[in-house]
C-alpha cells in the first residue's frame, strides 16, 4: 500500500510540476500516430470497415498496453524501486489535470476582451466550430469540455490503477495505458461517419461508463451540492454520447449555469450560459474534485491491499512476472 501511494505522489506531482509533456515527446501522441495509419479506407463495403474497426479496437490499444507493462516490469528487474517510478511515469503519462484547468482558466479569461485569443484557446479543448461562437458560449464550451476531460483523461485511468496498483504495478499501468489507448482511438476514429471506428465509439461508451458517473458524483461532493447529481440525471442523457453528460450536467448543476452546444444539446436550460465568475468556479470544482477522486483512489487501493484473497493474487501475479523476466 505504501508503494500505491508513493507511485500515486509522484506522478501527481509530475504533473503539476511539469504539466503535459511536449506532444513530440508524448507517447499518446506516438499512439495517435499509429491510429492515423489504420485510419483509412481498407473497403468500399460498409460493413467490411466495421469488421476491420473490431480488429483495430481489439488489437491497437494492446500496443500501448503491452509497452506499459513490460516497460514496469523490466525497470522493478534493473532496481527495486525501478518498478514504481515506471508506474509513476505510465500514470502522468496516462492523466492530465494541470495543463487542463491552464487550459480552461485561460479560455475563459480570453473571453473577458479577447474573444480571438478564446476562439484559438478553446479548439484545444473542443471540436467544434468557433469562429461565430458568443463569450458566453465559448465559457460553456470550456467548461463543459473541463468536465467531460475530468472523466476521460483522470477519472478513467487513476481508479483502476489505483485499485490493480496493490495487486501488480505492471498490471495497473498496463491498464491505464489500455484504457488511453481506448480513450485515443474513440476521439480519433469514434465519428459517424467513419464506419471504421465504429466498434472503438462502442468500446470506449462501456469503458468510460463508471468513470463518468464517477466524475459526476466527484463533481458534486467538490462543489459542496450532493443533489446536483441527482438534479444532473435530467440532462445527462441529452448529449449523445451516454457517458460525457454526467460530468457536464452535474458540472451545469454545481455552477447553476446552462451548457449549451448548438444544436446538439442543452443542459440546465432554465440558467444563464457562464459568466467569467462562473468559468472560474468551474475550474476550481473541477480542480477539487480531482482531490476528492484522488481520496476514492486511495481507499479502493487500501481496500484491495488489505484483502487477503486479492494479496495471494498479486504474490501470484508477481511471481509469474519474475518468471518472465
Amino acid at each position: 500500500m505504501l508503494t500505491t501511494l508513493a507511485v500515486i505522489g509522484l506522478a501527481f506531482s509530475l504533473d503539476l510540476l511539469l504539466g503535459e509533456p511536449p506532444t513530440a515527446a508524448h507517447p499518446v501522441a506516438w499512439f495517435g500516430r499509429l491510429v492515423g495509419a489504420v485510419d483509412r479506407q481498407w473497403s468500399a463495403d460498409e460493413r467490411r470497415q466495421r469488421l476491420v474497426g473490431v480488429a483495430i479496437a481489439a488489437v491497437a490499444p494492446l500496443v500501448p498496453a503491452a509497452v506499459a507493462g513490460g516497460v514496469v516490469l523490466a525497470a522493478a528487474a534493473l532496481h527495486p524501486m525501478g518498478g514504481g517510478v515506471a508506474a509513476a511515469l505510465v500514470l502522468f503519462l496516462t492523466t492530465s489535470l494541470r495543463s487542463l484547468l491552464e487550459l480552461t482558466e485561460d479560455v475563459v479569461a480570453a473571453t473577458d476582451g479577447d474573444l480571438d485569443r478564446a476562439r484559438e484557446r478553446v479548439r484545444g479543448l473542443v471540436g467544434r466550430d468557433t469562429a461565430t461562437l458568443s463569450a458566453g458560449e465559448l465559457r460553456s464550451a470550456a467548461v463543459e469540455s473541463a468536465g467531460e476531460n475530468l472523466a476521460d483523461g483522470f477519472v478513467a485511468t487513476l481508479v483502476p490503477f489505483a485499485v490493480l496498483a496493490p495487486i501488480s504495478l505492471p498490471a495497473a499501468a498496463a491498464v491505464a495505458a489500455w484504457i488511453k489507448g481506448v480513450n485515443t482511438l474513440d476521439s480519433m476514429l469514434g465519428y459517424p461517419s467513419k464506419p471504421v471506428g465504429t466498434a472503438s465509439a462502442h468500446l470506449d461508451d462501456f469503458v468510460m461508463y463508471l468513470p463518468a458517473r464517477l466524475a459526476a458524483a466527484s463533481i458534486a461532493v467538490a462543489a459542496a451540492d450532493p443533489f446536483a447529481l441527482a438534479r444532473a440525471r435530467r440532462w445527462a442523457r441529452a448529449p449523445p454520447s451516454p457517458n460525457s453528460g454526467w460530468p457536464m450536467a452535474a458540472l451545469a448543476c454545481a455552477l447553476t449555469v446552462r451548457l449549451e452546444k448548438a444544436g446538439v444539446y442543452v443542459l440546465n436550460p432554465d440558467a444563464a450560459l457562464p459568466s467569467v465568475a462562473d468559468g472560474e468556479r468551474a475550474v476550481t470544482v473541477v480542480g477539487r474534485a480531482a482531490v476528492v477522486t484522488i481520496v476514492v483512489a486511495i481507499v479502493l487501493a487500501a481496500i484491495v491491499a488489505g484483502s487477503p484473497p486479492l494479496e495471494s493474487v498479486g504474490r501470484r501475479i508477481a511471481e509469474v512476472g519474475d518468471g518472465w523476466l
